[in-house]
């Protein structure tokens, strides 16, 4: 059990525990909304002993379960007696906060459903107290944007093995249109073409020929070294602000010659700094392609 890791979240109804979990799911935690708690032991019981690569859990538990005051407390205390280890974060913001929020998503409060949105308030936060007190941590939202609750989630939680950003790779053309999941886009329609060369045209971005053809002009060498820091500056940044995925793509008139020598020199970069990298060429077949290699065949 020394890699079993669980969280139980709970709080105020309309804290954030919701963005909570999807930001623990992005560490790689396998969540579960909602369970009741006398379900808890026996599921904690199957996870600690499961053989299964999933070693790491997040339950949700809150007033949404009907038995949860009732419940929760003596749950807790039968965890600690099978002496599985679990962290308890609570999900807290003020009264006016909750308040506003219930108002912009005009959904009832899960405590009283007819009751005044403010009395439902103080109701649950009477019935939690006892809750937070045997909280591991506390996080208050009230004053926190999406974003800066992620970053807090991430630094708390996050494990050697878990959380590590997906970089995608992708080339295009821009004829065929500019990808819509793109976070970085580098145009490098301004490279020599290998197109006007008869010999090179339906040969794809990764065959030698083509490669040598775009890598031979003083341009091509200079762009790529400019490419190189800019990418080693910024993919750092992106970890650091928690993000999960980024999508670099780059693009020229068909997809076929420029931008896919130049996504395969950015994804050669990126995995030999052994990040988490894939690769795709989206227009490629798009073309009359008569001689194309995989990515991990070719050599800069």
């Amino acid at each position: 059990m020394k890699d079993f890791k669980l969280i139980i979240v709970t709080g105020m109804s309309g804290a954030g525990k919701t963005l909570a979990c999807r930001s623990l799911e992005d560490l790689d935690y396998f969540c579960v909304d909602n369970l009741p708690p006398m379900l808890i032991p026996k599921f904690v019981e199957l996870c600690s002993h499961s053989s299964d690569h999933m070693q790491k859990f997040v339950l949700v538990v809150d007033a949404r379960s009907k038995d949860f005051f009732e419940t929760f407390m003596q749950v807790l205390d039968e965890i600690d007696e099978q002496n599985v280890p679990y962290q308890l974060l609570f999900m807290d913001a003020s009264d006016a906060v909750i308040i506003r929020r219930y108002k912009e998503t005009r959904r009832r409060h899960p405590m009283d459903p007819n009751a005044l949105v403010s009395d439902a308030i103080k109701q649950e936060r009477k019935a939690l107290d006892k809750i937070k007190q045997r909280a591991t941590h506390i996080i208050d939202t009230s004053n926190l944007k999406s974003g800066e609750l992620k970053e807090r989630i991430t630094k708390m939680f996050k494990t050697n093995d878990s959380g590590r950003m997906n970089i995608n790779i992708l080339s295009f053309g821009f004829k065929f249109g500019v990808p819509l999941e793109s976070d970085l886009i580098f145009d490098v329609r301004f490279l020599p073409n290998p197109f006007y060369d008869e010999k090179l045209r339906y040969k794809s971005g990764n065959v030698a020929d083509v490669a040598k053809y775009i890598d031979s002009f003083d341009i091509t060498r200079q762009f790529k070294e400019k490419l190189d820091d800019f990418i080693d500056f910024l993919v750092p940044q992106y970890i650091n602000e928690g993000k999960s995925q980024l999508v670099i793509s780059v693009g020229c008139t068909g997809g076929m010659h420029r931008s896919v020598f130049i996504a395969h020199h950015i994804y050669k970069l990126l995995k030999d700094k052994d990040y988490l990298v894939n690769i795709e060429h989206r227009d490629l077949m798009k073309n009359k392609v008569e001689e194309h290699i995989a990515d991990e065949d070719i050599a800069d």
